[in-house]
C-alpha cells in the first residue's frame, strides 16, 4: 500500500501560525505510518485572497524561503514525503504552487495550477505553464506520481495529460466545496485514466470550503466481484483531521495491464479540435485570460 495522508485542516490567521500546524500534522501523518503527507491548496496563507493584485503579491513566499524550506527539513527528518501548497512570489504576480519533497528532503515536483481561476481573485495570479510527473522513492517502492490543483480538476485534460506521462497517482490540493458533482468529477478523472486520485480540502467552517477530502484507486472492475464497484476508497466528513488514503498499487497496476481505458484504445489523430484556440459561443467570456 501507498499510504497518502490527505491533511484536512483549516488554516490560521498568520503564515507562521500555518506553518506550525503544518508541521504538527505532518507529525502526525507520519505517526499513522504515512507515506506522504498532502495539503490543502495554498496553505502558506489559507487561500486567503482579494481582489487587490498588491495585496496578493503580499501573501506570497518563495519557493526557496522559510515557510517552503521547513517542510523540506521535516520530510528528511521524517522519512516521509510532504507535497506542501504555497501562494508563490513569482513576477509579474504570484503562481499557486505544490512542491513535493520526497522522505530524503530532495524536491522531485514543483508544479503551479494551470487552470487559475480568472473569473475570480485568482486573475491576479500567473498561471502554470505544464503539467509534471516525478518518481517518488517510497519506503513501499517507487510510484510515478503527478498534481493538478483544484479547477485543474474540471478539466479532463489535466488528468490525461499526467496519465500519458505515466503518473499513477495524482495529488490534488483543494480549496472549494466539496459536493457530488466535484465528488464525480474526481471520480469519472480515476475511472478513465486508471490511476489514483487523492485530494486535500480544508475543512468546515473554512470559507467557502466543507472537507469531504477523498480518495479514489481507479479499479472499476476486479475478477471476484460480479459487477463494477465504487473507485473510492475514502471520503472524510466536514471536520478537521489525517485521513489516510491507502492505495493499493500492485493491484492498480496489474489493472491497468489489463484494462481498456486509459491510453489503451485512443485514437489521437482524431482529436485535433482538443488544441484548437477557437472559442465560440455560448463559452465565450469577457474575463478569460489572453
Amino acid at each position: 500500500m501507498i499510504n497518502v495522508a490527505l491533511l484536512q485542516m483549516t488554516s490560521c490567521k498568520t503564515q507562521k501560525e500555518n506553518l506550525l500546524k503544518g508541521i504538527e500534522y505532518c507529525r502526525r501523518a507520519k505517526a499513522m505510518d504515512a507515506d506522504i503527507a498532502l495539503f490543502p491548496e495554498m496553505w502558506s496563507c489559507g487561500y486567503n485572497l482579494k481582489d487587490d493584485a498588491e495585496f496578493v503579491k503580499a501573501q506570497a513566499v518563495d519557493a526557496d524561503g522559510e515557510f517552503v524550506g521547513a517542510f523540506k527539513s521535516l520530510a528528511a527528518e521524517l522519512n516521509m514525503a510532504i507535497a506542501v501548497t504555497f501562494l508563490e512570489c513569482y513576477e509579474p504576480a504570484p503562481k499557486n504552487s505544490v512542491i513535493l519533497f520526497d522522505r530524503h528532503g530532495n524536491k522531485i515536483l514543483h508544479y503551479s495550477k494551470v487552470h487559475t481561476c480568472d473569473f475570480g481573485d485568482e486573475k491576479h495570479l500567473t498561471p502554470g505553464d505544464n503539467f509534471y510527473v516525478a518518481d517518488l522513492d517510497t519506503a513501499a517502492g517507487n510510484i510515478k506520481i503527478g498534481a493538478m490543483i483544484c479547477y485543474d480538476r474540471e478539466h479532463p485534460e489535466s488528468a490525461r495529460i499526467l496519465m500519458l506521462k505515466g503518473a499513477e497517482i495524482i495529488l490534488v490540493p483543494n480549496a472549494c466545496p466539496m459536493e457530488i458533482n466535484r465528488l464525480s468529477q474526481l471520480r469519472a478523472r480515476a475511472y478513465e485514466n486508471m490511476l489514483g486520485i487523492a485530494t486535500a480540502n480544508y475543512a468546515y467552517p473554512q470559507p467557502d470550503c466543507n472537507g469531504h477530502s477523498s480518495a479514489f484507486d481507479g479499479i472499476a472492475y476486479r475478477e471476484d466481484l460480479p459487477v463494477s464497484r465504487d473507485t473510492m476508497i475514502i471520503e472524510a466528513g466536514e471536520n478537521e483531521g489525517i485521513y489516510i488514503a491507502a492505495f493499493p498499487i500492485e493491484k492498480m497496476r496489474r489493472y491497468c495491464l489489463n484494462e481498456v481505458h486509459g491510453n489503451a484504445y485512443r485514437r489521437p489523430h482524431l482529436y485535433s479540435e482538443l488544441i484548437s484556440e477557437h472559442i465560440s459561443e455560448p463559452f465565450i467570456r469577457d474575463d478569460r485570460r489572453r
